[in-house]
């Protein structure tokens, strides 16, 4: 509550920009697939009311060309600059590490494996501009055909996670958030979900942006999705039993309600959705025998083919 009223009395004196300044924080594990994409992607980003002053890429043990690619976009753009880990620390960690470097008081948290479209940025950020706002989320959108089993579970993941988003603020992937505190848990596996408590402890209010779109490339096998989907609901139950928070997908019937509205009664994609349920259930219940075990995840199995969006499959 303080933070947020300070800000709004610096708003009323009119010492808050009327750009916009954010730092962007990408983190990266062996990345060379599709690392420089993303910051061909970000350095081309059209904006009239956000300024884009640095980007920081933290490479995190990587042991193929993603320090060398980034590098190289270093030279071309000032504002890319790497900070290396030597030895792979997590997801959390790397953020942190980021977070100690930026020095704009609103921060975009990118990955590695995304593509922003052009106008992303801006919209992402442009919120800001009300004081009230905390946190911003864009829209995933993925890249993978949706005419397969594996593509169509991508987009019906997202697709149920931007219905939800517009009723209740869940974040993910594409994330901005006023940078009110110094460090996430290093812990967490779930780096969205342990920044939205903190926001809203301080009286911000979040904002989904759904025309902040950002392509991501779903898994394309039932190992590397179900290592996402178990991951995740650990994570989320790490978060409400050490944070006392739940995210709005952490509800069943939140999400079997928005299902049955808009469910595609075609025969294909009927029995696809209920096929794409049960992964869902079962990965619940993978990720819930993880939580019980104490089996947390900081550093976990990357899922390789969520990687290329240059091959849209």
């Amino acid at each position: 509550m303080e933070a947020r009223r300070k800000l709004q009395i610096a708003v009323m004196r009119q010492d808050y920009p009327m750009s916009i300044a954010c730092s962007m924080g990408v983190m990266a594990h062996n990345e060379e697939a599709n690392i420089g994409l993303m910051l061909e992607a970000v350095v081309s980003q059209c904006t009239a009311k956000v300024s884009l002053k640095e980007i920081i890429v933290v490479a995190s043990g990587c042991t193929d060309r993603t320090e060398a690619i980034v590098e190289d976009w270093a030279k071309r753009d000032q504002r890319i600059r790497l900070v290396v880990q030597a030895e792979r620390e997590g997801k959390a960690s790397a953020i942190n590490c980021f977070l100690r470097q930026a020095r704009e008081k609103i921060v975009v948290l990118c990955g590695a494996d995304l593509l922003p479209e052009a106008h992303a940025l801006e919209e992402l950020v442009a919120p800001f501009a009300d004081p009230a706002v905390g946190m911003t989320a864009g829209r995933p959108v993925p890249v993978n055909d949706p005419n397969t089993f594996m593509g169509f579970a991508a987009h019906m993941l997202w697709d149920l996670h931007h219905l939800i988003n517009l009723r209740r603020f869940k974040a993910g992937e594409l994330v901005a958030f006023r940078k009110i505190f110094e460090q996430i848990p290093f812990y967490t596996s779930v780096d969205e979900a342990s920044i939205e408590p903190v926001i809203r402890a301080q009286g911000f209010v979040e904002r989904y942006v759904p025309t902040a779109v950002v392509y991501n490339k779903g898994p394309l096998t039932l190992e590397d999705y179900l290592g996402q989907r178990r991951r995740i609901f650990a994570g989320h139950l790490a978060v409400r039993q050490t944070l006392g928070y739940a995210v709005s997908t952490m509800s069943h019937w939140r999400i079997l309600g928005v299902l049955a509205r808009h469910m595609d009664w075609r025969p294909r994609s009927f029995f696809w959705a209920w096929g794409v349920a049960a992964l869902e259930v079962y990965g619940r219940f993978l990720g819930r025998r993880d939580f019980k075990k104490q089996r947390h995840q900081p550093i976990w199995e990357m899922a390789k083919t969520t990687k290329d969006l240059k091959a849209r499959t």
